[in-house]
């Protein structure tokens, strides 16, 4: 969203003038503040704008970071698509929450761009193995033909999809990630969309696939590539913050 530009500069106060201009928290709470030792001492006149004050701060701080204090896993290994993975990232990351990448094996995953061109490496900061669905609020299942098929291949990755699906939690698929879902045995009976290749292996283990940048059954969210991305992480943010 562009900035407005302002043709007359506002009248600088003297706490600004002098470099100790007041942070945002600051200057959010200072009314609060005031209302709520108003009425402290008495003032009962007072004590409903207390309260209005201090639930307007909340919910400030509520709408600049949703996420604060959410966690997701993000499953992934050699192969991934390096957007699928890095964007959806940021996406929650920008709104507040933590993430980890897990993968099947310690030191780094190799990233491509559009599955054939490398695309850097990202450092793994646990093993699936070692984690259960009640360390974190959300799964976010990149994309890439290697990573999937190479995710969907081990044990403990499909039993680690399988048990956080049935936890309930969100679980954000792209492109060829719901693939894991198969070999998880929890696509049967779900909506789901993904890169065009998957559809006949979904619809085989009995899912209902449509063409949707983004669709949302229950606490499933996915998506059919790079170029839902957009689309996808707003999904993922939203689905994270209701809960």
């Amino acid at each position: 969203m562009a900035g407005q530009v302002h043709a007359h500069a506002p009248a600088v106060s003297a706490t600004a003038s002098s470099g100790t201009q007041p942070s945002g928290a600051a200057r959010r709470g200072g009314a609060g503040k005031e209302f709520t030792m108003r009425a402290e001492e008495g003032d009962e006149s007072i004590a409903e704008l207390a309260d209005y004050a201090e639930q307007a701060e909340q919910n400030l701080d509520e709408s600049i970071a949703p996420l604060e204090g959410k966690k997701v896993a993000i499953l992934a290994t050699n192969g991934v698509e390096r957007r699928e993975l890095q964007e959806p990232r940021d996406a929650v990351q920008a709104a507040g929450a933590s993430t980890e990448l897990i993968s099947l094996q310690e030191g780094t995953i190799d990233m491509r761009d559009n599955d054939l061109n490398p695309g850097g490496t990202e450092p793994v900061e646990r093993l699936v193995g070692d984690i259960t669905p009640e360390d974190f609020d959300a799964l976010l299942i990149p994309g890439g033909t290697v990573n999937a098929d190479k995710l969907r291949a081990d044990d403990k990755a499909v039993k680690f999809v399988h048990d956080f699906v049935e936890s309930g939690k969100p679980v954000g698929v792209i492109c060829h990630g719901p693939w894991t879902l198969i070999d998880a045995g929890v696509a049967k009976g779900r909506t789901l969309t993904s890169y065009p290749s998957l559809r006949i292996d979904l619809q085989n283990a009995g899912a209902t696939v449509v063409d949707r940048e983004v669709v949302i059954d229950g606490n499933l969210i996915s998506s059919r590539g790079p170029d839902d991305l957009p689309a996808f992480s707003s999904a993922v943010v939203d689905a994270l913050a209701g809960t």
